[in-house]
């Protein structure tokens, strides 16, 4: 989907996703599941990328969160910033002031992997490709 030409806008998508946001997993023709975390759980149940441990599997979800509050809107935002729109003087100052909150979430998993190979310790799990970017 080419979202800077609005493709996801359009009322085809919209059906799809009513917040016309990316990226969708279709599961069968019918059957569609929004939301980058929820897709990612979607094919990991079940194995070692999700784990079945109640509390091994809430320290996943907390990461998840940790994603989508702490990292995406400085990390995430700020690339599209600089990617997509372009760093023009108007977009200067939303730019850099994100830097902060990245870096402090880039802090955050750096002292976490300082001992460890993966997030969650000897496995990989959906947290690490999820913060991976």
């Amino acid at each position: 989907m080419d979202i800077i030409a609005g493709e996801i806008h359009t009322e085809e998508f919209k059906a799809i996703n009513p917040n016309s946001g990316i990226p969708v997993l279709e599961i069968d023709n019918e059957a569609f599941l929004c939301e980058s975390n929820a897709i990612r759980n979607y094919p990991a149940e079940g194995s070692e990328l999700l784990p079945q441990d109640r509390y091994a599997r809430a320290q996943v979800l907390q990461r998840l969160f940790f994603e989508q509050y702490s990292h995406e809107p400085f990390i995430t935002s700020a690339r599209y910033i600089n990617k997509y729109l372009g760093l023009s003087k108007e977009r200067e100052a939303g730019y850099h002031a994100k830097q902060e909150g990245g870096d402090k979430a880039l802090g955050i998993m750096e002292q976490r992997l300082t001992d460890l190979d993966w997030l969650m310790g000897n496995n990989m799990t959906i947290a690490d490709f999820t913060l991976y970017a």
